[in-house]
Formats: structure tokens, C-alpha cells, sequence
């Protein structure tokens, strides 16, 4: 009888756990798929035969809203840096009327005019991510509910391509007004999650005491914060860049790379889904690994195969023969693996180890947008010096370099964490009564 209260008590424990993952991890997830369906869908559209100034319109279409995005992405540094907790639910409600307003110009505007809207649409989306990942980090479930969200951006731009093809193929609705229909569906959506995830409670003690307190950072602050750590961050952007430019061109352009027209408009999806359950489970079991500098190593080193194996696949590509699903499903989970990492749990470990007082915000912001910026240099490269490019040589391409100059840098990333004095590690901090942090900024 006592092991069997035991095991009920250890239960009744965990179930306030269970209920603070659906809440925060699930509320998170959907309301980052939602922020999908006001962007992407229109990556599903070929916009076959259209040009604007000799340029290809779907190329010129992305360019456009990325720009958009780009700008966001470098306001985001300060905004989501400086953002104060009662300012998160406004934000996200005025960024996503804004969203939706600018899908409908999309959709009323004549072409080539209607490019206007798809930046508008770029400008109000960029700080999203941001936004809603402060609900989640500096928490000891953060591992698990970054996971959770993090799946939003693998599932969403599956399912986002997958909706826009469904609508477009069996609602018969026009590639101008796609984005605006699905974009309608989700924004209620989305602010009703906004108001459920501002209703989470704060970090308690023992969350501050085991990833670090986080706070709003100056900009005196982040500069500080970038020069202590110069060399480590500076490889890893670059690296960081080079994934997001990858990223983002193959969400964009898959239907350009791949011929889509023998499989089910599903089939993003489902590729996607089996990708998000591998990247959920990996990064769920990292809670369970309280070092927060051996689970930096122990990521890395997951990026780091990942990375090997996309380049092989990607120099490989004619001599393998791979089915082209199996292609798809490899590129995706070697690519996500490594971007989700940084977009997630990474750098709330980062943080946690050597007890920085900042937050991740201001990481993730710096990085998408010097990724983002990186991706309208490269489209526009593309579309002045090789228009007629074969969409697929260039994403094998591009992904087996990206994969080599990667694996690089997060060796050396292992390195320099490795050479960082131990004392910084959650376990060896908690052995020291008045531990000495690397950086903190007042």
C-alpha cells in the first residue's frame, strides 16, 4: 500500500506539470501556427507565367514580403528586447489585424501593385516569434515548451502549403485571395490564444533559481552583452544566417523545386508531422539533462551530424537516386533540427549557464534578422544573375555548401564552450554559495 500512494502522490505531483504544458506549450504552438497561416500561404501559389520588370512575380513576391520581414526582424531587436509583459497581448492583437489587412490588399489591388500588401504583411509579422516565446522562457518546463512551439514552424509550413493547395484546387479560390481567406480563418484565432497565454503565471523561485531571471535590455545593455561573448555569438549568427537563408528558400520555392503535381496537396503536411514528432521528442528529452553546459554540447553535436548528413545527401543527390518524399524528409529534418535549435532551447540555455541577465529575445531577433536580410541578398542575386536557374541543383547546392561551412562553425562553438571556466555549469554553480556571473547587466 505505501508503494502505491507513493506512486499516486509522485502523479497528483506532476499533473499541475501536464496542465502547465497544454496550457503554455500547446497555447504557444497554435498561436505560432496561426502567425503561419497569416504569412506563408502564399508559398503554395506558382504564380505561373507572371513577371514584373522581367523578374519572375512569385521571386519578386517573396523578396517583397521578406523585406518586410527584415525590417521587422531589426525593429525586433529593440522591440522584443525592451518588452514589457502588460505590452505582449496588445502587441499581438494590433500586429495581426495588421496582417490581415494588408492579405486583403493583397487580394484587391491589382497586380504588380498588390506586392505592397505582402510587405505590409512582412512588417507586422516579424516580432511574433519573439513575442510569444516570452511567455515560455526562464522556466524549468522551457525545454518543453519551446519544443512545443518550436514544432509550430515545421508543422505550419507544411500545413500552410497544404491549405493554400486545397483552397486554391478545391474552392476554386484565386492565387490574390488565398492568403486572405486563410488568413481570415486564423485571426481570432490567434488573439484568443494571445489572451490565453498573458493569462500564464510568471516564473515561480525555483524556475529563476535553475535558468536565471530574465529581464528587458538597453541598448547599452545589448552591446555589452554581444562584446562579452563576441567570438562565440559572431560564428554562430553566420551559421545561423546561412540556416535561415536555407530554410526559408525551401519553404518558399518547394513547389519550384519539386514536382508536386503527382502527390496529395497533404503531402507537406504529413512529411512535416513526422519531422515535428522526432524534433519534439529530442528536444523534450533535454528536460530531463539539468547541465545546462552539457546539453549546449549535446545539441551542437546533434546539428552537427544532421548538418553532415545534408550535405552528403545534398553532393550525392544524382549518385543516391533517393525517392524524392525520402529526399524531402531527410532535407527537412536535418535543416529543422539545426534552425529549431536556435529558435528554441538553445539560447535559454545559453543564458542559463553563464547567468546572464538579458533575455532570448534579443538572440533570436539579431539572428532572423541578419538571416532574413541574408535571403532577399540571395534571391535577388539569383533572379539578376541566373533567372533560368534549375530550382533543384540550386537548393542541393546551396544546402551542401551551407551543411559543410555549418559543421565548421558548431565544432568550433563546442570548442569555445568547452574552454569556458566550468564553474558556469547549473550543477557547479549550485555547489558555490556566491558564484561570480560572466556578464551581468544591471
Amino acid at each position: 500500500m505505501n508503494t502505491i500512494q507513493t506512486v499516486r502522490q509522485h502523479l497528483l505531483k506532476k499533473i499541475p506539470d501536464l496542465l502547465f504544458i497544454l496550457w503554455a506549450g500547446g497555447g504557444a504552438l497554435l498561436a505560432y501556427s496561426m502567425v503561419y497561416a497569416l504569412r506563408k500561404p502564399f508559398t503554395a501559389a506558382a504564380f505561373e507565367g507572371l513577371e514584373i520588370g522581367g523578374m519572375d512575380y512569385k521571386v519578386v513576391v517573396t523578396i517583397i514580403q521578406v523585406a518586410g520581414y527584415v525590417l521587422s526582424k531589426f525593429a525586433g531587436i529593440r522591440i522584443v528586447s525592451e518588452l514589457k509583459k502588460e505590452q505582449r497581448l496588445t502587441y499581438i492583437i494590433l500586429l495581426a489585424l495588421l496582417a490581415q489587412g494588408s492579405l486583403v490588399l493583397f487580394g484587391l489591388l491589382p497586380m504588380p501593385f498588390n506586392v505592397a500588401g505582402m510587405f505590409l504583411n512582412g512588417l507586422s509579422l516579424g516580432c511574433m516569434w519573439g513575442i510569444i516565446f516570452s511567455f515560455l522562457e526562464g522556466r524549468r518546463l522551457t525545454d518543453i515548451l519551446a519544443s512545443l512551439m518550436g514544432i509550430s514552424i515545421v508543422l505550419s509550413s507544411g500545413t500552410a502549403k497544404s491549405a493554400g493547395l486545397y483552397v486554391m484546387n478545391t474552392w476554386q479560390v484565386s492565387e490574390c485571395w488565398m492568403p486572405a481567406l486563410i488568413g481570415g480563418i486564423a485571426l481570432p484565432v490567434l488573439v484568443g490564444l494571445g489572451y490565453l497565454l498573458n493569462r500564464l503565471p510568471e516564473p515561480t523561485p525555483e524556475d529563476i533559481a535553475g535558468k536565471t531571471k530574465r529581464e528587458t535590455l538597453n541598448g547599452q545593455q545589448r552591446r555589452d552583452l554581444f562584446k562579452s561573448y563576441f567570438a562565440f555569438l559572431t560564428i554562430l549568427l553566420v551559421a545561423n544566417v546561412l540556416l535561415v537563408i536555407l530554410r526559408d528558400i525551401k519553404e518558399d520555392f518547394l513547389v519550384n523545386i519539386m514536382d508536386v503535381s503527382g502527390y496529395s496537396s497533404w503531402l507537406f503536411a504529413r512529411i512535416d508531422s513526422i519531422v515535428t514528432v522526432i524534433i519534439l521528442v529530442v528536444f523534450g528529452l533535454m528536460v530531463f539533462i539539468r547541465d545546462n553546459l552539457k546539453a549546449l554540447l549535446i545539441l551542437l553535436g546533434l546539428i552537427s551530424a544532421g548538418m553532415i548528413l545534408m550535405s552528403y545527401i545534398s553532393f550525392q543527390y544524382h549518385t543516391l537516386r533517393l525517392n524524392p518524399v525520402l529526399w524531402l524528409f531527410l532535407q527537412s529534418l536535418c535543416l529543422y533540427l539545426g534552425y529549431l535549435s536556435f529558435q528554441t532551447i538553445f539560447f535559454d540555455r545559453f543564458i542559463a549557464c553563464f547567468k546572464i541577465r538579458g533575455n532570448v529575445g534579443f538572440f533570436i531577433a539579431l539572428n532572423d534578422f541578419l538571416g532574413y536580410a541574408g535571403t532577399v541578398v540571395v534571391l535577388v542575386v539569383k533572379e539578376f544573375f541566373n533567372p533560368e536557374v534549375n530550382w533543384l541543383d540550386f537548393y542541393n547546392l546551396l544546402s551542401a555548401w551551407i551543411g559543410v561551412i555549418c559543421t565548421v562553425a558548431f565544432i568550433y562553438c563546442m570548442w569555445y564552450l568547452n574552454a569556458k571556466p566550468a564553474s558556469h555549469t547549473v550543477s557547479q554553480l549550485k555547489e558555490s554559495p556566491a558564484p561570480q556571473p560572466v556578464l551581468t547587466i544591471e
